[in-house]
């Protein structure tokens, strides 16, 4: 009994370590400060929160935000990501399982993420992704805070705050009788939407240079900078996949440049399709971005060759002799001298 206790205490001491707070959260654009608000604000009650907002946006920050900066910030805050979890082990990953419940079940039993939520925050992250049959157990926990353990008849009060967050359309799998319309009404007492990086351009900048700033601690000694043609291609990319998708960006390209200085070229090929890169007081069709964004890969690529033509193909995956095409039709260098175009 004794060892149990130490692994439980354990346990929960590793899940009340949340990693963020509303100081991690990096941006001073006016809609990101008043989200941050609003957050505070919602912090300050015990109302069930939705957080919606596209994948890769930070929805997991602002929802450790909260909690950190709730009453309930010394218990733990537990998270479970429902699109993660096998859909015959959620409801005993969720209220627990008494001994020998099934077949391979511990004899002891588990307790559930309610359990252990208790006195502190329940963060349903990808609530969307719920199998839709557990979704009226867990509306009775919510509403009674009252549950017991699969296989168990022992009733076991929890006293939680409940957080989810989903990158779906949530009203919209409602109306498809996707998502239970009580459950979500009972979820989205308090909505914040985070807006997506394309939505607060301004902050793309310093966010990048802070991400650079963490990257640069895990290699002592490094100090990484970008030069003014970078932080152009960087603020005018559309960032489908967000901040994930810049810190992914960033880690690839710090890992890869010899030096310190981050330059335009050093960037991925596919950001040099934006806009960023037209010639000021110019409009662009498709045609010349999709020329510029192809005139750049090839510089890129036989500057990373060393000027090697086979090796410059293989990483653009073409044939050499279409490099030499390419390498013609937008007058790149040869051997040091331009290529002159030829009509026809």
């Amino acid at each position: 009994m004794e060892s149990k206790l130490k692994h439980y205490e354990k346990e929960l001491t590793s899940l009340r370590a949340t990693r963020y707070n509303f100081d991690s959260i990096y941006g001073s654009s006016p809609v990101l400060l008043e989200l941050k608000e609003e957050a505070r604000k919602a912090a300050a009650t015990d109302l069930p929160v939705l957080i919606t907002g596209e994948s890769g946006t930070g929805k997991e920050l602002f929802a450790q935000a909260i909690h950190q900066a709730s009453p309930r910030h010394r218990f733990p805050s537990i998270h479970i990501n429902c699109a993660a979890i096998p859909k015959d082990l959620f409801e005993s990953e969720l209220f627990g399982y008494a001994g020998g419940a099934f077949t391979g079940a511990s004899a002891a039993g588990k307790p559930g993420k309610l359990e252990l939520a208790d006195g502190g925050t329940l963060f349903l992250d990808e609530i969307g992704e719920m199998p839709l049959e557990l979704q009226p157990k867990l509306l009775r926990v919510l509403e009674d805070k009252v549950f017991e353990r699969v296989g168990g008849t022992r009733m076991i009060k929890s006293n939680f705050r409940i957080i989810a967050a989903t990158n779906q359309d949530f009203a919209g799998m409602v109306k498809q009788k996707r998502f239970r319309e009580d459950l979500f009404y009972r979820l989205n007492v308090i909505s914040l939407n985070v807006p997506p990086l394309r939505e607060r351009r301004t902050d793309i900048v310093p966010l990048a240079r802070h991400l650079l700033e963490k990257i640069a601690e895990k290699h002592p000694g490094s100090h990484y900078r970008l030069t003014a043609a970078a932080e152009t291609v960087l603020a005018n990319f559309h960032w489908p996949g967000n901040i994930r998708e810049l810190l992914n960006v960033l880690e690839r390209t710090a890992f890869t440049i010899e030096g310190n200085t981050i330059d335009a070229c050093d960037l991925p090929f596919y950001l040099s399709r934006t806009v960023a890169m037209k010639p000021s007081g110019t409009e662009w069709g498709l045609q010349e971005v999709v020329a510029e964004a192809e005139r750049e890969a090839l510089r890129k690529a036989l500057e990373v060759s060393g000027n090697n033509k086979a090796r410059a193909a293989k990483i653009l995956g073409i044939h050499r002799t279409v490099l030499y095409k390419k390498m013609n039709k937008y007058q790149i260098p040869l051997n040091g001298v331009t290529i002159q175009r030829r009509d026809g």
